[in-house]
């Protein structure tokens, strides 16, 4: 297995090899959210058909919001089983990002409706699971399932940090997501943290608002 994991790692595309290898069922993982101040982690796992490719999909980082929703539709329409899986700030601050990242990327894994014979997992750590696996670094640039699986986080993440802005709109979730912009830090140094806000998290102290936000 550290052959084969070894192998995969320097590959180009790492599903070819595991399909010579005889596994058909190969899951891509990958999560959105370790950096964000507030919100959770999202992770999603995404099992596509064997020889099926769409030239757009790649690492969500490198697309549009727009694009990564068309990819979405995409990838829920021709999958053969995806699903996702979120930890909380709450859970986030109590085991820490990574472990929480691990975390939400397990329980997709659990929630395919198709068991996957191997997973390629987006990153230098492993999850837990008695399903062969290898993480793969920059995986969601490597592997076709794992950069589908990093655009399905995303979307989601995305889509709960909109519902998140109608709570608490002063932070501008909806643009932010969450993550560390100037503004966002200007609204949390004038407001404070939401409900939302992940504890154990620290960030410098930037100036605060002037007047109302």
């Amino acid at each position: 297995m550290e052959a084969l994991s070894s192998l995969l790692q320097h590959a180009v595309r790492p599903e070819e090899v595991l399909h010579k290898k005889g596994y058909r069922y190969i899951a891509g993982v990958d999560e959105a959210g370790r950096g964000p101040l507030a919100g959770p982690v999202v992770a999603a796992a995404v099992l596509l058909p064997d020889n099926w490719t769409h030239p757009d999909i790649k690492d969500s980082k490198q697309l549009t919001a727009q694009k990564r929703e068309y990819l979405f539709d995409i990838v829920s329409e021709h999958a053969l089983s995806w699903s996702w899986a979120e930890v909380d700030h709450v859970e986030i601050d109590h085991i820490n990002i990574l472990q929480a990242s691990l975390k939400a990327m397990q329980r997709a894994v659990e929630l395919l409706s198709l068991p996957p014979e191997y997973l390629l997992i987006d990153g230098s750590f492993p999850i837990t699971s008695s399903i062969p696996q290898t993480p793969l670094v920059k995986g969601d640039q490597k592997s076709l399932a794992t950069s589908a699986a990093s655009i399905m986080a995303k979307v989601i993440r995305d889509s709960i940090m909109q519902q998140y802005h109608e709570l608490y709109p002063q932070y501008n979730f909806a643009k932010n997501k969450g993550y560390g912009t100037k503004e966002h830090l200007q609204a949390l140094a004038y407001y404070g943290p939401s409900p939302i806000h992940r504890k154990s998290f620290t960030v410098r102290k930037p100036q605060p608002l002037q007047g109302r936000y």
